[in-house]
Formats: structure tokens, C-alpha cells, sequence
């Protein structure tokens, strides 16, 4: 009879980009079980309603995570919006979601990089974070930030972007989308790629829904999960939206979801600078939230659906503001795709589910 073992996975780890350990229950090479444990960089984020007032807090969300932080401002600026009764214009709806796609290409690239620093693609890492900071210099051209750049807010869209510019940032990424290509098909076609992702890490579809996956890890099970078919924003002005989709469900499958979704944020980017509507970018916004009055709002995160909840309390500090983030609502999902896997494949399963800490500890 095999002797159980446990094994600490985390939180320093080569592979790990952020803080996240995990007990391994192992017999011999094999993982019996993972426990998650979180709380490393827990900050209290949610608790400075108190002390920041609505207006103020959309900079607090923004520092709730780095890669993510344009979505968290627009996920916090449209539920306040909701508990006001604030309708933003239709320039701004556009831009914002511009920018939000702008930022899941940047979180993609940056993913697929460390991907191929866990295989020891150096080369490959290097390229996809060149191709990176090209989308990081488009946030510093238009807003002066290149990870946290302030640019959505209660009431729309803080500074115009000209049309002008919108054109250029279609160049950019049309080159920069000849680019990726090149780098795309040299991971997915790789044959040591194949052989350490194929049919590792699997979750069926039925597993998928039973633990309420979101976002690129429940669409690579077969998951029709994606906020933007709703229409929010000027989603619902885009001529036409399938969430990208593969039914393999395994670790290969995860990478191959998240490198096509960048071919498909590059055209929504394409359609939506072609048709933006001219206009204001910005309405005033006064009054304060009523007391007792509550709402709610989502965004498809890089990593999937992100909820947002504000209560007001008649003055100009919400009394609770909560967020609950995509890593979150996957972790249990991560504890199932591990078990039964071997030792050695414990580092790309957990990559290719591309955890958030920053989000889920805040």
C-alpha cells in the first residue's frame, strides 16, 4: 500500500508568478488531493469605503490588480453608475471597451509568456512581452499610464481619445497581430508544447459546471461563459460575438482558448474604432447614493467574470462595497483539474488556469 505524503507547492515558485500555495496529497507521483491556501497579500481593500469616498475608491479598485486594473475600474465605475442612475454617452461606452479589450490582449501576451518560461522557452518569452509593451505603450500614449492609467470614472471616460489616434492603435495592433501569429503557431505547434499539455489537467464540460468554472478555463471545457454576450457596453453594437470555445477541456486546450482570444479582441478593437460615434466623454455626475439602495454589475475579466456590489448609505461613502474575481471562483476548479495528475505536471496545470492572487486576496 502507497504512503500519503504532503507535498508544499508554494507560494515561492519558479513557475508562480504570484503568491499561491497549495498542500499536495501525494502518493508516490501522483496528487491524491490539493488544498488551497490563500491570504498572503490580503490588503483590505474593500474595507476603504469607509474612508474613500465613491469617486475616490475607483482609484482603490484600480490597484486591486495590476493586470487587471482597467477592468476592475469599469466593473466599480458601472455599478455605482447602476445605484445612481447615471446613463454614461455612447463615445464613452465605446472607449471603455476599447481599453477593456486592449487590456485582456496584455494580460494574454503576458500569460502566454510565462507559459513559455515554464517550458524554458526563453526566446518565446522575450517576444511575447515585446509584442506586450507595445500594448503598454499604447495605454502611456492615451492616458499617461502603462499598468494603472486612471482612465475610466463614474460618469464615462476621463480623457477623449481622438479618432486619430484610435486609427493609429488599429495599425499597431494589425502589425502587431502579424507578429503574434508567427509566435502563436511556434507554441501550439511545438511538439514537446503537445506532449506536456495534451490530455493533462482535464476537466469534462459537466465537470466544468459543476464547480461554476469562468472565463478561458470553463470555455476550453465546452462552457458558453462570457459576460460580453449580454451586450454590455458597446458589445451590443459589435456586428456579431461567439466566445471562443474548444471542447478538449485539457491544459493544451486552455492555451489554444486564450491565444485565439486575443486574435478576437484585435478585431472587436478593429470594429469598434471604425464605427465609434462621436460626442462627450463624460457626464457630471452629483448627488450621492441613496441609503439602502443597491446594485450590481459584471465584466468579462482576462480571466473571466468579475461581480461587483455597492450599497449606498445617503452620503458620499458606499456602506459596502464587494468584488468577487474570476481566480476565485475557479480555484475549486484548479483543486479538480490536479487531482490525478502527476508531480511533474503540477506547475503548467496551475499556469494554464492563470490564477490571480492580487484579485483574490485584496
Amino acid at each position: 500500500m502507497s504512503k500519503r505524503t504532503v507535498i508544499p507547492f508554494g507560494p515561492q515558485h519558479p513557475v508562480l508568478p504570484e503568491p499561491v500555495h497549495l498542500d499536495l496529497v501525494m502518493e508516490d507521483e501522483k496528487v491524491v488531493t490539493a488544498i488551497p491556501r490563500i491570504g498572503f497579500v490580503h490588503r483590505g481593500l474593500e474595507k476603504l469605503v469607509e474612508k474613500r469616498d465613491y469617486t475616490q475608491f475607483v482609484y482603490v479598485t484600480e490597484r486591486i490588480c495590476g493586470i487587471c486594473s482597467f477592468g476592475h475600474s469599469l466593473g466599480y465605475s458601472q455599478c455605482v453608475e447602476q445605484l445612481m442612475g447615471i446613463e454614461i454617452t455612447e463615445r464613452a461606452e465605446y472607449l471603455r471597451t476599447i481599453f477593456h479589450e486592449l487590456s485582456r490582449v496584455h494580460s494574454h501576451l503576458l500569460w502566454l509568456g510565462l507559459a513559455a518560461d515554464a517550458f524554458g522557452h526563453e526566446a518565446l518569452f522575450m517576444h511575447c512581452w515585446r509584442l506586450r509593451e507595445r500594448v503598454l505603450d499604447i495605454f502611456e500614449q492615451c492616458t499617461g499610464g502603462r499598468v494603472i492609467f486612471s482612465a475610466c470614472d463614474v460618469g464615462g471616460f476621463r480623457q477623449d481619445v481622438s479618432d486619430e489616434t484610435l486609427a493609429g492603435i488599429v495599425i499597431t495592433l494589425d502589425k502587431l497581430e502579424q507578429e503574434y501569429r508567427q509566435i502563436a503557431r511556434a507554441f501550439l505547434d511545438d511538439s514537446s508544447v503537445r506532449n506536456r499539455l495534451v490530455g493533462v489537467g482535464h476537466l469534462s464540460k459537466e465537470q466544468a459546471s459543476a464547480n461554476s468554472l469562468v472565463g478561458p478555463f470553463g470555455r476550453a471545457s465546452g462552457l458558453v461563459v462570457d459576460e460580453r454576450l449580454y451586450g454590455l457596453g458597446a458589445y451590443g453594437e459589435l456586428a456579431a460575438f461567439e466566445p471562443v470555445l474548444s471542447e478538449d477541456g485539457d491544459c493544451y486546450a486552455r492555451c489554444d482558448v486564450r491565444i485565439r482570444e486575443v486574435y478576437q479582441s484585435i478585431a472587436i478593437i478593429r470594429e469598434l474604432a471604425a464605427k465609434i460615434p462621436a460626442g462627450e466623454v463624460m457626464v457630471p455626475v452629483k448627488g450621492k447614493p441613496e441609503a439602502g439602495a443597491r446594485a450590481m454589475s459584471t465584466v468579462e475579466q482576462p480571466r473571466g467574470q468579475a461581480f461587483y456590489y455597492a450599497v449606498g448609505n445617503g452620503t458620499k461613502f458606499l456602506e459596502r462595497m464587494r468584488v468577487r474575481t474570476p481566480t476565485s471562483q475557479n480555484l475549486a476548479g484548479l483543486v479538480a483539474a490536479l487531482e490525478g495528475c502527476d508531480f511533474a505536471d503540477v506547475p503548467n496545470i496551475i499556469l494554464t488556469i492563470d490564477p490571480c492572487i492580487s484579485c483574490t486576496e485584496r
